[in-house]
This record gives C-alpha cells, structure tokens and sequence, in this order.
C-alpha cells in the first residue's frame, strides 16, 4: 500500500439527506457552489455610499458594489469608482480636504467638490504620507528620504538625506603597495593630493541647509516615520544578513522546463538580527541611536533556557529587540512605542523623549511561553493596539496580564494605569470613537464562539451592547458614526451584508443574498457547540454533528483544525466551509463528527492559548483523544471505529496521533502536514518550541518523525508538491522513514499543482475522494 498514488478519480457520490442530496464533486467547489460572499465593506468619505466587494454573479473574479438608502440592490460600480473607494484617505486639519497617494502619485481631495488635484509625480513613487500638526504641512517617504510638501506655499523639502554604504569619511581604504610607493618617491604625487584635500576642506567650510548624509551601512532601514510638528525623524535598522532558503522545484510549467523557487528561512537562533532605532534631529542636523540597556529585564534569561546557558556561558546580556515605529499624540508632545523581544517573551511600552534620546517605561509584559493574543500580535515585528485619548495624555493599548487579552489606559501625567474591561472572554478588535471619549469593540462576551459589538465609554466603564446575538458581527461605522455596515454570519449562514443605526440592540437590514439556488436546496445542519472536560480539567469546545438516530452508524470522525492558533468550534460561518459540507455529507452517511478547538486554538484566553508550549502533540492531541472518550461515553460510539483527519497543523496532529497514540484511531489522513518542526519557518515555530539550537528536545518530542515506527493504523497522507509553506519535503522525509523502517499500512497522494491551500476542484475532488474511501473501508463494519 505504500505507493505515490497520482490518478484522479472521478466518481459521483450522492448521499440522500430528507429530499436533497450532496454531491461531492459540488461542494468541492466551495464558493462556486456556496456563492461568493461579500467582504471588505468601507465607506464612502461623505457616509453616502458602502462599498464591497462581491462577486454574485460567479465570474472569474470580484468586483466594487455600493449601497445606499433607497436602492432595491447593491449596484456594481465603475472601475474608476471602485478603484478610488480602495484608497488609503489622510483627512487633514481642513474637515473638507483629504489627501492620498496613487501609484506613487500624491493627490488632495474636497469632499464638498468631490474633485481630486494632482499635486506631486515623479518616476520616483511616493510612499508613507503622514499629515503634519501644522495646516498645510504634508510629509511622504521617497526612495530612502523624508520629504516635506508645504501646501500653503507649494513647497517641498528633503529633510533627511539617509544614504546605504559607507561614505567618504567611513571608508578607510587602505593603500595598495604601489599607491603607497608613488606617493614616497615622487613629488607631484603627493602635491596633488594635498591639493584635492585642501578643496575639500573650503567646499566643507562653506555652510549649507541641506541635510548632511547619513550612512547607514549595509543595514536595511525602514519604519522611517516624521512627528507631527517635523522636528524629528525616527527610523530603524535591522542587520543584513545572508541565510539560506528552502528551495521548492515547480513541475508543471508553460515551457516545459523545471523551476526552482526560494521558499522561506527554517527556524533557527540565527535569525535574531541586531536592530537600531534611531532618531534624526532635523534642526541640529544630527542622528543619535537610543540605547535600551535600561529597560526592565532586559538580560532576563528565559527558564527553559537556563540550564542550557549554564552549559555554555554564565555572561549576562540585552535581548536583541524590535522597536516599532513611534504613535504621537496630535500635537506631538508625546511619543510612544512599542517594543518587543525578538523572543517575543518580553513587551514594553514607552514614552520618548526625542530631543535627548532617552525613554521612560511605562509598562512591562513577560510571558514564559510567548507574547500574543488578540489586539496582541505574536510577531515580534508586530505591533499592537496601540494609540491617544482626546486629553492627549492617556494612552490605551491591550494586556494579557489577566489571562484574556483586555484592554488598559495609562496616563502619562499621572502614572496611572487602569482596566477598562474585565471578565473571562476576549477583546478582539478595538475602534477608538470620533470623539475619542469611547471606544467601539467587539468582543467575545457572550460566548466564545461569537463576535458580538459594544460601545464603551472610558469615563463610566459602562459596555453598551449594540450586536450581540449569536454568529460573529463585522462591523465599519459610517464616518458620522449614525449607521452601521455589518458583515454577519451563523454556523449554517454564510455571510452576508446587512446594515443597521448605530444603537442599542439594533435590527439588521440584509442588503446581499450570495448563496446559490443549489446551497439552498439543502438543509444545513446548526452543528451543537459543545463543552467536555480533558484530561487536566480544562473545558474544551467542539462542534459536534449527530446523524439521526436510525442512520447512526456508531463510527466516528474526528476533525482537527489548521493553524493552531485559530477558532472553528464557533457559532458563524466556518473558514473552512468545505469541511464543513463534507461533515454534513459525512453525518449523512451515518458518521458522528467532532469538531474540536482543542489547546492552542484561539479564543480561550492566554493558558488556552500557550497550552502546547515546548510540546506540540501533547495537549493539543489529549484534547482529540478526550473529545473520542466523551463521544465514546455519552453517544456510544464504537471505541475501536474512529478516523481522524486535518490539514496543516491539523495534518500534524492526525500524525502525531496516528504514531504517538497508535491504538486510538483505526485511521487517519494527513493534509500538508508538518513531519518535523526544524524545518518549519522561524516566526511560528520559535514562539512555540524556541530554536532548535537552544531547546533540541521540544523539537525531538513533537515532531511525528521520530515516532515513524510505531505506526499501526490506516493512514494516508494528501500533500501538494508546490506547498510552499510546509514544503512536499516534508512529507517525502516521512515516507523515507516508512520505506526504511518497512511499514505497510500507509500511502501518500500527491498533487503537483497544489500548493499549502488547493485551488483547483479537481484536486479537492480527488483529495476527498481518498478521505472518504478511507473511511468507509476502515470504520464502517463489514
């Protein structure tokens, strides 16, 4: 059975549910067969128009839509429209004047003519336009420079003058032999060049406003960003390094001939990289880089690491860190940052003090395992929710200091730090109101498997629900802040437009129908979101799908979400909508389904969150085999008549399963599944297992192929040979083991046009195909 099975079947199920019935090669089609749904709503500057995109019509493609009162449907819109409604609008000090770039063209906008003025366009493009606290006064990025664009005068300067390599004045060349010769025998030589050196000492002598160049060397410079009054430019230098990629060969090509694409960096300590922050004093003329040696913990040795590092060296030293680009208040009096460990153990915010260069710290965040949740990225090079209040002295940003990510405020004049909200759930997206006196969240409160919409007022505290029923809320406020634009979903309801007034407990208002005449026809299950206990103790949610009593078959499958770090066991319309017709198929067919958001996954709060720290396939996979016991003990199902099946992350732990706890699952199969961690990307992997260099037995105990022997089970793995986010190498490294090792039960389906997410119906067609013969030849009693 251990062979590379490239054919494609091409064989009709139909399962008879009520009247309907399924067909797989239908709902292999995803959006063409559900209907695309509109997404990526936005506002018309003057809050007369919503805009979408949507392709209700199934073309190649999605295009603009708008709304507005009084139209019976949404109306597709121009190209020009469309295109200008996707703009990055800067409003400016003047309510009526707003200003963007477009293809690296700078224009001004009147929202009273609704008429657009070119006023900058050099073959050069433009990036990065900031509006100054002066009226008039605009700042954009060309090429490595800041410029300043005097709108009231029509002028425009190059305040900073930062330049790559050396320089004259750093590039200590040293003399040849011959060159050296010249200059010790002969006269001329050595005239002409106390010449040269006197010309260029009356062309420095002779004074000029223009900037003085910086050279930043070989670095890479970025996150240059200008304060508001001009005063002062802050940029960031990260350390040029050559590391090697993985290289991924491509198959099917136009020409026939085989390629070979760069992929990504494997984790490794190696990619920590010196960084510096920098600030450029524009009326002196100068750059000081900050020294951060004084922020808390800095030389904190993270515990796993302790005993590694008494192995090698006892010396004390910084953290190499990522300093985020400065927020400022709106007249720039105050300047605040972000900064993170490259371990993403370690979070502070601080004040600057740019005219000396110095900082005050003004709160510290540690987390053994890794930095992260909602409003939180767990990028060191990310930043947070982050910003002023109206007093322009109280800062607000979000916390897991709790155990679920929340959110603060600290003002900067009074060092008080205060917790707006509180209780077991999650602040998941954070708007800060027009008046900047409230806030306007969506949060998990209610459950945590919804999306529900508040209004919160700093000074009362009070949380006043606008959206809370079940399913997940999208919201855009219109720019009057009177009307909200709503994308909304439930388990079995894929998402839709509505619009509602912003007040409490408001109405919907449905403006889209998206899903087909076909996806309608049948009667999608509401899958129950239901809670067990796991071995520790912890809750743990799932969806569960249940046949009807005469067609239960007492065999189960189990399905294993991607990612990690994400939520299915909601109450909306699931990401992976595939899977989800294909458990209905499934439970059609007589099959109970669990759908688990086992530890790790997203939504549950910070000890959720980090549950799989230094061990993947452990607690992630207890809470699989725990959801079987509870389907065991409470629905019956035959112990001995389990599969489990997932992709990516879920793919890992299929095999983790299948090779850890051989005698669990009759059969699995394994989606694009990592085989061994060390040869994963850096940012995922080192949050969770650290680096191989430093802590080699996370990495040992959680990666199936150190565990290929002990396969008993059913399994097969589905993999795309152009994966190039868990590369084809990795499941074609875990065959190698099986073929060594002389295993029998196993075989690997290989599809070479398919990357880490199928495109092609065909491909998932077949892929499923596979899943559910499986299955059907594994569980189902003969």
């Amino acid at each position: 059975m251990n062979k590379i099975i490239f054919t494609s079947l091409c064989v009709l199920i139909s399962i008879v549910a009520k009247s309907q019935s399924l067909h797989l090669e239908e709902i292999m089609k995803g959006n063409t067969f559900i209907g695309e749904q509109p997404e990526n709503q936005r506002w018309s500057l003057d809050g007369q128009k919503l805009y979408f995109d949507w392709n209700p019509n199934n073309e190649l493609g999605s295009s603009t839509y708008y709304w507005k009162t009084g139209v019976s449907k949404p109306v597709l819109a121009l190209s020009d429209e469309a295109a200008f409604s996707k703009l990055d609008f800067k409003k400016s000090l003047n309510p009526n004047l707003y200003y963007y770039i477009d293809k690296g063209r700078l224009f001004s906008y009147s929202l009273k003519t609704k008429t657009s003025k070119k006023l900058y366009q050099q073959s050069s493009p433009i990036s990065s336009l900031q509006i100054g606290a002066e009226a008039g006064m605009l700042y954009f990025r060309q090429n490595e420079n800041l410029f300043q664009y005097n709108t009231n005068e029509g002028s425009i300067i190059q305040i900073t003058n930062f330049r790559r390599g050396k320089g004259e004045d750093n590039a200590k060349e040293q003399e040849s032999f011959l060159k050296t010769q010249q200059k010790e025998l002969f006269q001329f030589i050595r005239d002409q060049d106390t010449l040269k050196k006197y010309n260029l000492a009356k062309v420095k002598a002779v004074k000029s406003d223009f900037p003085k160049p910086y050279y930043y060397g070989k670095n890479n410079l970025g996150s240059v960003k200008v304060s508001p009054k001009g005063n002062y430019v802050t940029f960031r230098l990260i350390q040029e390094v050559e590391r090697q990629s993985e290289k991924m060969p491509l198959f099917i090509t136009a020409d026939g001939y085989n390629q070979i694409e760069n992929t990504k960096q494997k984790v490794s300590i190696d990619n920590l990289l010196v960084t510096t922050f920098g600030i450029y004093n524009v009326a002196k003329d100068s750059v000081i880089t900050v020294n951060f040696s004084s922020l808390s913990h800095i030389q904190d040795v993270p515990k796993y690491f302790e005993q590694y590092q008494k192995s090698k060296s006892s010396e004390k030293k910084d953290k190499l860190i990522v300093v985020q680009e400065p927020i400022y208040n709106d007249s720039g009096s105050y300047a605040i940052s972000e900064i993170r460990s490259q371990d993403n153990k370690d979070r502070w915010i601080v004040s600057f003090n740019l005219e000396n260069a110095t900082f005050q710290e003004l709160d510290y965040q540690h987390d053994e395992a890794w930095i992260g949740g909602p409003g939180i990225p767990s990028n060191a090079y990310g930043r947070g929710i982050l910003g002023f209040l109206s007093d322009n002295e109280t800062i607000y940003f979000q916390s897991e200091a709790t155990g679920y990510s929340h959110l603060y405020t600290y003002n900067l004049k009074s060092k008080k730090k205060a917790q707006l909200t509180k209780g077991n759930w999650e602040v998941r997206n954070v708007n800060l109101a027009n008046d900047k006196k409230s806030f306007y969240l969506t949060t998990n409160t209610t459950h945590p498997g919804n999306r529900n919409f508040y209004k919160l007022e700093v000074s009362s505290g009070i949380m006043q629900p606008i959206l809370v029923k079940d399913g997940a809320h999208e919201v855009s406020l219109s720019p009057d802040e009177k009307t909200l634009a709503i994308r909304y979903s439930y388990k079995n309801k894929p998402w839709e437009m509505y619009v509602a007034p912003n007040k409490l407990n408001s109405n919907l208002t449905q403006i889209t129908t998206s899903t087909t005449q076909s996806f309608n026809s049948y009667a999608w299950r509401q899958p129950e979101v239901v809670t067990f206990k796991a071995q520790d103790g912890t809750d743990v949610h799932a969806r569960m799908y249940q046949p009807e009593t005469k067609n239960a078959n007492k065999a189960a499958i189990i399905f294993v979400h991607g990612a990690g770090y994400l939520q299915n066991a909601h109450n909306y319309w699931s990401s992976y909508h595939r899977e989800y017709m294909f458990h209905n198929l499934l439970t059609d067919l007589g099959y109970t389904v669990l759908d688990i958001d086992y530890r790790a996954s997203d939504g549950y709060g910070r000890d959720f969150r980090t549950g799989i720290y230094r061990f993947m396939g452990g607690k992630d996979l207890t809470d699989q085999i725990d959801g079987k016991n509870y389907l065991v003990k409470n629905l019956g199902i035959d112990t001995n008549r389990v599969g489990i099946y997932g992709g990516s992350y879920g793919g890992f732990i299929t095999l983790m399963g299948m090779l850890t706890a051989p005698k669990e699952f009759a059969s699995g199969a394994a989606l694009r599944s990592v085989t061994d961690w060390a040869h994963y990307n850096h940012g995922y992997t080192g949050n969770i297992l650290n680096f191989p260099e430093t802590d080699p037995d996370a990495y040992k105990k959680s990666s199936p192929i150190y565990f290929a022997d002990n396969l008993q089970g059913n399994l097969l793995m589905l993999h795309g040979m152009v994966d190039d986010n868990v590369e084809y190498k990795d499941i074609v490294r875990m065959s190698q083991r099986f073929i060594e090792l002389g295993k029998k039960n196993w075989s690997l389906s290989s599809f070479p046009v398919e990357a880490h997410g199928f495109k092609e119906t065909y491909s998932w067609v077949d892929e499923y195909r596979r899943i559910l013969d499986l299955f059907n030849s594994t569980l189902l009693k003969k």
